[in-house]
């Protein structure tokens, strides 16, 4: 069985958070919205009873299930992803991964999302200021006081969150270099997290993988150099 990923071409943005977990558990999809365009998507999208509201979602078995945490969440429990014991708690973490992921979009359009970044710069550059003094250290304080000293968010082995703290960090070194350099010593169990998830097998040989699509300015992390500082 294959699942059928629906997202758009061009950008890792949400859907790769459910790709990272589909590789580390080597879990076979089409990623249809690279092979097939945006269009095809758009199609897609207004088929069935019960559309998505918007991509990332994933197809299978005539369901559609969409957004970040509802598709790890239903993964985890299909294939055994996490202990039972923890699944809840582990849905509560990338449901506020997905709470950060949120902010990230709203630093570079701070005033209204179908907007050009060029029109509200001056209000993103004070929405990027306060990101990296105070929503930076409060969401990675967070995370890293969950983690305490285990190995991986639910204890002995990883899970989709350990996969989605993994791309959080590497798309807030895209877009806040200097921020990061600056902060990440105070968080070395989860930068420690993000190095081991790194070496799982299926996400070593997806980064090394032409699947592997590179951050870019019309994804959710974008780097302006202008809205980076330490």
């Amino acid at each position: 069985m294959s699942y059928d990923l629906w997202y758009w071409p061009g950008l890792p943005g949400r859907g790769e958070f459910v790709r990272l977990a589909l590789e580390a558990a080597g879990l076979p999809y089409r990623d249809r919205g690279v092979e097939e365009g945006a269009e095809a998507l758009l199609d897609d999208m207004e088929e069935g009873e019960r559309p998505p509201f918007a991509p990332p979602y994933l197809c299978v078995e005539g369901q559609r299930i969409a957004q970040v945490a509802n598709i790890l969440h239903w993964l985890t429990e299909r294939h055994d992803l996490a202990p039972v014991a923890e699944r809840t708690w582990l849905n509560q973490l990338q449901l506020t991964i997905s709470d950060m992921v949120a902010e990230v979009h709203n630093v570079h359009h701070p005033v209204a999302m179908m907007a050009y970044y060029h029109e509200q710069k001056p209000e993103a550059a004070r929405a990027a200021a306060q990101f990296r003094s105070e929503r930076i250290p409060k969401f990675l304080g967070y995370f890293e006081r969950a983690l305490g000293d285990r190995q991986w968010m639910a204890g002995e082995r990883w899970s989709p969150v350990d996969t989605s703290l993994f791309q959080l960090v590497a798309g807030l070194r895209y877009m806040f270099p200097a921020r990061m350099a600056a902060v990440e010593g105070d968080y070395p169990r989860l930068i420690a997290l993000h190095d081991r998830v790194r070496t799982l097998p299926g996400i070593a040989a997806y980064l090394d993988s032409e699947r592997r699509q590179a951050f870019n300015e019309d994804g959710i992390f974008r780097h302006y150099p202008e809205l980076d500082a330490a």
